[in-house]
């Protein structure tokens, strides 16, 4: 497992795991993300609570957040699956946010590559998978560039109760 320290990437940004105190930002990043990429308005009652609920339970997942000098300006998060095919966790990727005036600059690259860092380092992780909406291209493309490869499965689901 990646050292808990942060790792000064060659952009200016910092990379760290998300603490508890950072809750506030990750939820208003969510919320953002949900806005922009999917036109949704989240719950703020429901996002905040299942925030800190991810934050103080690293066995559901991580998040990890980029900071230039005090200002976080990034995140990603992933969550755990199991699967007993490879004997292994698949880390899901989710919620990768940058604020607007940072993108294009490198920080979800370093993002992603303390991320991945950290999965390779465990004896556990078999690998890294992410879904991403249909209709965003541009989400696609970069992903691709990152050395992401399209699957041979489509995401279904079945949502209950809160429908966002």
């Amino acid at each position: 497992m990646v050292t808990e320290r942060s790792i000064p990437s060659g952009h200016g940004v910092t990379i760290r795991a998300a603490t508890f105190q950072d809750w506030p930002i990750i939820v208003q990043f969510n919320t953002l993300l949900a806005e922009e990429t999917e036109q949704k308005r989240l719950h703020p009652e429901t996002i905040a609570a299942g925030v800190q609920t991810l934050l103080l339970n690293p066995q559901h997942g991580r998040y990890f957040v980029a900071c230039l000098e005090s200002q976080v300006v990034g995140q990603i998060m992933h969550t755990r699956e199991w699967s007993d095919w490879r004997n292994g966790e698949i880390w899901w990727l989710q919620s990768v946010y940058v604020l607007s005036e940072f993108r294009r600059r490198g920080v979800f690259r370093e993002l992603l590559a303390y991320m991945e860092t950290s999965a390779r380092s465990s004896a556990i992780v078999v690998g890294i998978r992410l879904y991403v909406e249909l209709h965003n291209a541009r989400a696609q493309d970069a992903y691709l560039r990152l050395g992401f490869k399209q699957a041979d499965y489509r995401v279904m689901q079945q949502l209950f109760g809160n429908e966002t």
